[in-house]
């Protein structure tokens, strides 16, 4: 049995706004576990979303299905996508934020 189970992971580019304390606390706690801000941020809001026991209620309900998207997702063209094939990113490296 292999001891990594590779997965696919599908990566997209969104802009967020950040106070300037925020965004230097993502670079610093990045720094201090040696990974990148996009993976603090990918990791902290899926800790958050998972621990939310009122979120969770909410996910399951009709209204989290018909909620209006306001995250600006950057949208890259299929040129772009074509040439770029995706990494496979390893459990164990997705544990620890990896992004593949």
């Amino acid at each position: 049995m292999p001891l990594l189970e590779v997965t696919q992971t599908r990566h997209i580019s969104a802009s967020i706004r950040l106070t300037d304390t925020t965004a230097l606390q993502v670079d610093q706690y990045a720094a201090f576990i040696h990974a990148s801000a996009d993976d603090v941020v990918e990791q902290a809001l899926a800790y958050v979303f998972s621990k939310d026991r009122d979120f969770q209620e909410f996910l399951k309900s009709p209204e989290a299905q018909r909620i209006t998207p306001t995250l600006r997702i950057r949208r890259v063209p299929a040129s772009e996508a074509a040439e770029a094939p995706s990494k496979p990113a390893s459990k164990a490296a997705v544990a620890v934020g990896a992004k593949a």
